[in-house]
């Protein structure tokens, strides 16, 4: 996945190009928005605000109105009206420095996997979902709404309530992989939520309970979950 990286912090600039690029990313780093405008914006744009020749803001409107590209904002500007206005004038996500580089990777891939299924979409393309899911001996079985754990090769149906599939079937989408909470809530309730994001703890907290282990569930301090098979 291509990167283009703007912000005129040189010092924020060299943390966030290295640790993206060991985590496989390439990227395109420019200081100012002339040059963002004027750059291929790959397959996602980071975008800082505060840059020293064009406003953020102006930057985001230009690119957006030549490019569908997800865009991050990235940011000190931490107020309402500001995520909002970033939002509106086409911005796909905001986030506010100071943050965590695994939450901003985990943001990275949603906004891009948003954008590749509405790209399939317009196209009228047909996606397909995977409707069964196997992690280890967990089978999730999308299309029945059944799940099934397997111990001593004996089968068992777990009694999940419609919230606690959903995560679960989130979560063994792309098992090992962190999901922050963001972005379970997003997916499992809406996009909208304004409730308190512990729900997704309780729900987690009932999940490792019918699983039977609580290890099949890892907490990621300060990001999120991650759903992985417990170790003998």
């Amino acid at each position: 996945m291509h990167v283009l990286l703007v912000e005129d912090d040189a010092s924020i600039a060299s943390s966030l190009v290295g640790s993206l690029e060991s985590n496989g990313f390439t990227v395109e780093h420019v200081a100012t928005g002339q040059a963002a405008i004027d750059a291929d914006p790959g397959d996602v744009v980071l975008l800082d605000l505060g840059l020293p020749d064009i406003d953020g803001y102006d930057v985001c409107r230009q690119i957006r109105a030549t490019s569908a590209v997800p865009i991050i904002v990235i940011t000190a500007r931490g107020e309402e009206l500001d995520r909002v206005l970033g939002l509106e004038l086409g911005a796909d996500d905001y986030v506010v420095k100071p943050f965590g580089f695994r939450e901003l990777v985990a943001r990275i891939r949603a906004v891009t996997r948003r954008a590749t299924a509405a790209a399939a979409g317009a196209r009228g393309d047909v996606v397909e979902a995977v409707d069964v899911i196997d992690v280890g001996p967990l089978r999730v079985d999308r299309r029945t709404h059944r799940v099934t754990l397997t111990n001593d090769r004996e089968e068992s149906e777990l009694a999940l309530t419609p919230k606690e599939f959903e995560l679960l079937s989130f979560l063994a989408e792309d098992a090992g992989a962190v999901r922050s909470r963001t972005e379970i809530i997003e997916h499992v309730w809406d996009a909208n939520w304004f409730g308190p994001t512990k729900t997704v703890d309780a729900h987690v907290a009932g999940l490792r309970r019918k699983l039977g282990d609580a290890r099949w569930i890892a907490a990621v301090r300060g990001v999120g979950f991650r759903l992985e098979t417990p170790e003998p």
